[in-house]
């Protein structure tokens, strides 16, 4: 691993948050700095806290501080994707594909950050 670029979670994060982003300026205008604004940045921050939490990798506490907030922004973001679908049933479709990826990325971290947990020093 000789960047941030080689792991899977940030690759499939970063993907997930262009998508994320192009998709939320389609809600209706009250939306784009409400609910689209949230979304944008919890979609935003799970490949911005794997950078940083990588940048801090020396530190086994620093980068698994690191990797639970991109969790954890990574399960914001479901929860976002969720009320948008929910509150916006016209867009739902345009929504709801993204939910399932998510679950699959939060599970991928959780197990990331077991895996750096336990081989820390072999990295």
């Amino acid at each position: 691993m000789k960047s941030y670029r080689d792991l899977e979670i940030y690759k499939t994060s970063y993907d997930l948050a262009v998508k994320i982003h192009n998709a939320s300026l389609k809600l209706p205008q009250y939306e784009l700095y409400e609910e689209g604004s949230q979304m944008r940045r919890s979609s935003k921050g799970v490949p911005g806290c794997i950078v940083e939490g990588y940048g801090r990798r020396k530190y086994r506490q620093e980068f698994i501080k690191f990797l639970t907030y991109a969790h954890a922004s990574c399960d914001e973001t479901i929860f976002h994707l969720n009320l948008v679908k929910d509150t916006h049933q016209d867009m739902a479709s345009l929504f709801e594909p993204f939910i399932k990826p998510y679950e699959d990325l939060s599970t991928k971290i959780h197990k990331f950050i077991e895996y750096v947990d336990k081989h820390w020093n072999k990295l």
